[in-house]
Parts: structure tokens; sequence; C-alpha cells
């Protein structure tokens, strides 16, 4: 019986930043209803990879190919991307002064969808994402991240994967800056839209919220490569011992 081909599939990837080497060969690959872990040191290249996936144009592909749903996506802009069923958490997202959530987000499901959605299917599609998240109505008539905390920035991002319903998403450290409550809270959130349909690639620094979200997988990037990679054991090894000895050199 013949494997099924990765939702997404990254092949040798190097990619250079103003002519830098960021990425030196990376291979990965991501299946819908699968929750990989990318963990690595600060400036082993992890956002790099996020940004490359997503095509952000400051990051140059030099060698490799990254495949989505089989086909290659390096020719292709970011909303383009997005409509194939690409999603990037970011890991600072910025605020929209003047925009309210609601609209944002029906833009943004329209866009993806190539259509305007009509406004009865788009509100009865919200209301029963706010709940499955347990997200209060009021938050959707807030402006996008205008005076939101670290932790309701990314509630915000995390109903936006909801409502686009993408086939993969890449979530750039959700993590950074969170207390355990609001960790937690977005925490059940991820564990509340993961599934079959989705592939789910966790960028992170630390093991703490796959304390909540548990890996299939967990790759190490170091120094813009993947050094090992393992079953979800390997994170609490990297949480007792860092990074260090997977970079020692070998005898």
């Amino acid at each position: 019986m013949a494997t099924p081909t990765p939702t997404l599939e990254i092949e040798n990837l190097h990619v250079s930043v103003e002519g830098k080497e960021i990425l030196k060969g990376v291979s990965l690959a991501v299946s819908q209803g699968e929750i990989h872990a990318l963990m690595g040191p600060n400036g082993s290249g992890k956002s790099t990879l996020a940004g490359t996936i997503m095509g952000y144009p400051k990051y140059q592909v030099t060698e490799g190919d990254i495949r989505f749903q089989g086909e290659s996506i390096l020719g292709l802009t970011p909303d383009e991307r997005a409509r194939r069923g690409l999603f990037l958490s970011l890991q600072y997202p910025v605020a929209i002064p003047g925009v309210t959530l609601v609209n944002f987000l029906r833009r943004a499901v329209s866009s993806v969808r190539g259509q305007d959605m009509p406004i009865r299917e788009f509100t009865t599609l919200l209301q029963e994402k706010m709940s499955l998240l347990k997200v209060d109505r009021e938050f959707a008539r807030r402006y996008v991240n205008e005076g939101f905390s670290g932790g309701e920035k990314k509630k915000s991002e995390i109903l936006q994967l909801a409502v686009l319903q993408p086939k993969l998403a890449v979530l750039d450290e959700t993590d950074s800056g969170l207390d355990i409550d609001a960790l937690r809270t977005v925490s059940e959130g991820i564990n509340a839209v993961a599934g079959p349909d989705l592939g789910i690639l966790i960028i992170t620094h630390y093991q703490r919220i796959l304390n909540y979200v548990k890996p299939h997988y967990v790759h190490v990037l170091a120094e813009g490569r993947l050094v090992r990679s393992g079953g979800p054991e390997l994170a609490v090894e990297i949480e007792s011992r860092g990074y260090d000895w997977l970079l020692a050199p070998t005898a």
C-alpha cells in the first residue's frame, strides 16, 4: 500500500537573509492529523523556517523545495499559500487600530475562499468557533490586538486559526511571553482545533507548552540544521539536559 503524500514537505531547504545563510539543508514532513514540535536554541533558524514556509519575501530560498499537497509552493505569494490551506500564527502579532476582529476575520475568510462569505453564514461559523474556544463574544468587537494582553493576542491568533480552517498551521512561538494561566488557555484552544484535518507545527524554545499540547514528533533545529528527531520524550530530555548535549561533536 502506497504511503500517503505528507501535507507539507520541506526538502533540503537552504535559506539566506541579506546574503547570510540561515537554514542549511532542512528536511521535514508534516501530515494532516499530526502535531510536530520544532525546538531549538535562540538564533537556530526556527522563525526563519516559519517565514519561509509562508513565503515572506526577505527569506531567499537558494536550494531545496517546499511542497504543499505534493506541489511546490516556492513561486506562490503568502496570500496564495493561505488560499491553499497554510496558516501562520505570528510570534509578535501586530495591532490594527480601527479594524474590529470580527470584520478582520470575515475579510480573511472571504479572501481565503476567493469569494465573499454571506454575513449570516459567517456569523454562524464565528459563534461556533468562539464557543469551541470559550471566547466571550465581546472579544470579537475589539480592534485587532489593540490594547490586548500577550495572552489575548495569542487567543486571537487561535481564533483566526479556528475560523480559517486551514489544512496546516505553523505556530511560531505561540507560548512566548505567556504566564502559566494564559499558556494553559492558549493550549486548550490549540487542542480544541486539533484533529484529523489539521496538521500542526509548533515552533517553541521551551518544553512547557508541550506539557499541554502533546506532539507526535519532536525535532531539534540548531545552527540552521535539524540535529535530532524523536518522540515526545525528546522534549522532556531537552528540558532536563538543555541543548548543548545535542550540539557537542561526536567522537
